[in-house]
Formats: structure tokens, sequence, C-alpha cells
């Protein structure tokens, strides 16, 4: 049975977590897409994995996500980036860290970058960041942005959810950008993405292989993969990535 915490944010806010293998020195920290959760078929896949390797695993439900604190339609990049790194502050001193970032997740993950100096290595599903302008806004008629202005919010709708994008989030969004910043660190960095995702298009995905100029990276091109990429094939890619994430920060040479 998958046991849940729940840790103390401010006064009377709480973030769910998913903590494994507590005294590893490395850990996995998943982080879940835009209104997904702990309860899917990746983070509980990635805790087994980690489990089978001994190390650790940390997954985290941002604000307005899961069972944490808040409503989603008050979220923002900001905010949930900061319920990522107070959670890492809490529970991953002094650990090194592997990210996995979900579409979502990846941007959050590379918003990490310039807080911890413990990140050994990223890994990008689907990965969307900045995806709120270069995705949504950028793509809105005039008459759709007068809309917005209007109501503060816009109905972002696909065949498979419908759920409110505010004004507020999409102005908050352009203060966290990711890909006009350059990373020097040589972990590795592998980027997996969908040949079938209708969501983010991969040409999205592969921008963040330009932040890792020093990195040994690789672009992952899923045959007839979805965005969520949660087939077991898919999972299974994944985990061969991780662990070879892994195997590199286990290596003697390591620094």
């Amino acid at each position: 049975m998958t046991k849940f915490e729940f840790i103390k944010y401010k006064t009377n806010k709480k973030i769910r977590i998913l903590f494994e293998n507590p005294k590893s020195d490395i850990f996995v920290v998943f982080l879940h897409g835009l209104k997904s959760d702990l309860t899917g078929k990746k983070p509980i896949y990635l805790m087994k994995q980690c489990k089978k390797r001994k190390v650790g695993f940390m997954g985290l439900e941002y604000s307005g996500h899961g069972k944490s604190y808040g409503e989603f339609e008050t979220g923002t990049i900001t905010s949930w980036s900061n319920d990522v790194k107070f959670i890492i502050k809490k529970k991953l001193i002094n650990k090194k860290i592997i990210i996995i970032g979900s579409s979502l997740g990846a941007w959050l993950g590379l918003i990490q970058l310039k807080y911890f100096k413990n990140i050994i290595g990223f890994i990008g599903i689907g990965a969307a960041p900045e995806f709120l302008d270069r995705l949504i806004w950028k793509k809105l008629s005039k008459k759709n942005k007068k809309l917005v202005f209007k109501n503060k919010y816009y109905n972002l709708e696909n065949d498979d959810y419908s759920y409110k994008i505010t004004l507020k989030i999409i102005k908050d969004s352009r203060k966290n950008k990711v890909l006009n910043k350059k990373n020097n660190s040589k972990f590795p960095v592998y980027l997996l993405h969908g040949e079938k995702d209708n969501v983010v298009p991969q040409s999205l995905s592969r921008k963040i292989l330009k932040v890792f100029p020093n990195s040994k990276k690789e672009f992952i091109n899923i045959k007839n993969g979805d965005h969520s990429l949660s087939r077991i094939k898919d999972l299974k890619i994944l985990s061969n990535c991780m662990g070879k994430i892994i195997n590199y920060a286990l290596n003697p040479l390591y620094k």
C-alpha cells in the first residue's frame, strides 16, 4: 500500500508527499504534470524502481493538486515552484537529487536549478517549459485575448480535460523563464517525448537541450507515444534512463 504523508507548509497549509528510503544518499524527485497528482502510473512505478535500486524516492503534489492545500485556480508557476523548493529543503538537504519532471513538472524542475547545487541528473517527460506563454497565450486570437483580460481566465479545453487558465498565472509565468538561461553542469540529461504527443510539441522539449551545453544529453523520441508516456514500454525506457543517472552518481570518479 502506498504511504502518503503531509508536510506542514506555512499556517494551516499542508503538502502531500511520497517519501521512501530516507537513509539513501541519492534521491529521485518526481514532479507531476498540470492537474495531476501522485496516484498515477509514473510515480508509483518510479517509486518501485527506486526501491529495487536501493535509492530514495520523493514526489509531491503542488497546491491545488491531489490532496495538497489550496485551489488550482489560485496557483501560479511561482507558488508551485516554491512548493517544490520548500519540500526539497525540508527533506533532501545534503542528498544527491535526480529530477524527473513530467510536462509542467519539467518546467518546475528546471527552475530548481538556480536553488540547488546537489542536482545530479535531469529527465523530462513530454517537457513543457514556458508552455503558458508559448503554447497558449501566443496562439490565442486578439478576440480571445480581450476575453481573457475581461474575464481574468481562459477555458483550456482538450478531448481529455477542461480547466481554467487564469490571467494571473499567464502573467506570472513570464517571471519564470528557463529556456533563455544556460546551466554549466555536466550531469546527464534525458528528454523523453512521445511521437504522437498532441499536447506539447517535441520542438519545445528539444529547446531544453540548449540549456545544458556541457551535459551528456539525449533526446529520445518515443514511437507512437502520447503526452503521458505511461505505457509499460514507456516506463521501462524511463527507468533505464534513471538507472544510467544513478550509475553515473555511483561512479567513484563522480565529483
